[in-house]
């Protein structure tokens, strides 16, 4: 998927959707910026849907059309918590849990081991980077990977992330194990769910 000026982007939308935007320096700067320019004016609630939509899209760096079928599922599968079970759906896919895991540093490059087919599912090669996973999958370095410059501070890095209450991480094995579902705090994220979904529903 082709982003564009990720720096633009995320002033446009008002949030740090990417990982090159997520530090301090772009924070400062962004503050020091709000103080120079005239307040924007308050949006309509169409276009407050359109925004969190679209920062929705590029944290997870996903296309228009795959965003859309995620949501037709989502409303075809439950008519209750269905920004749960939309956020569930996102963060299952196999590109995601690298990039949690602490495999690779951005999602770019998540989506691209998975594509060039470095990770297994359960001892099964997988170059899907929208494969779900689920509870009780293993994913782990293909074997033939592990000596890559790529993975070289892959154990290291495994050791250093902050681990999340459903990932168990082996960083020895240069593997991880689901042992639970992503649970959805609105508090912890920067895009409304419910407001993406009522996006779609128009």
């Amino acid at each position: 998927m082709k982003i564009g000026p990720k720096y633009k982007i995320a002033r446009r939308l008002g949030a740090a959707v990417f990982e090159k935007t997520q530090t301090a320096k772009f924070s400062l700067h962004e503050q020091k910026k709000n103080k120079t320019t005239r307040p924007k004016r308050p949006s309509s609630v169409f276009g407050q849907q359109l925004i969190e939509k679209q920062k929705l899209r590029f944290t997870y760096c996903i296309s228009e059309k795959q965003l859309k079928n995620y949501v037709k599922k989502v409303i075809a599968a439950s008519k209750t918590n269905q920004s749960d079970l939309l956020y569930k759906n996102l963060e299952n896919r196999l590109d995601n849990v690298v990039l949690r895991s602490g495999f690779v540093k951005t999602r770019p490059l998540a989506r691209q081991v998975v594509s060039h087919g470095h990770f297994t599912v359960n001892g099964t090669r997988v170059n899907i980077p929208s494969y779900t996973i689920k509870k009780g999958d293993v994913i782990a370095v293909r074997e033939g990977s592990k000596t890559k410059k790529l993975f070289e501070s892959a154990e290291q890095n495994l050791k250093e992330v902050a681990s999340l209450p459903w990932i168990k991480i082996n960083s020895k094995d240069l593997s991880v194990e689901i042992t639970g579902e992503a649970v959805y705090n609105p508090q912890e994220l920067h895009f409304d769910l419910n407001s993406v979904m009522e996006y779609y529903k128009k």
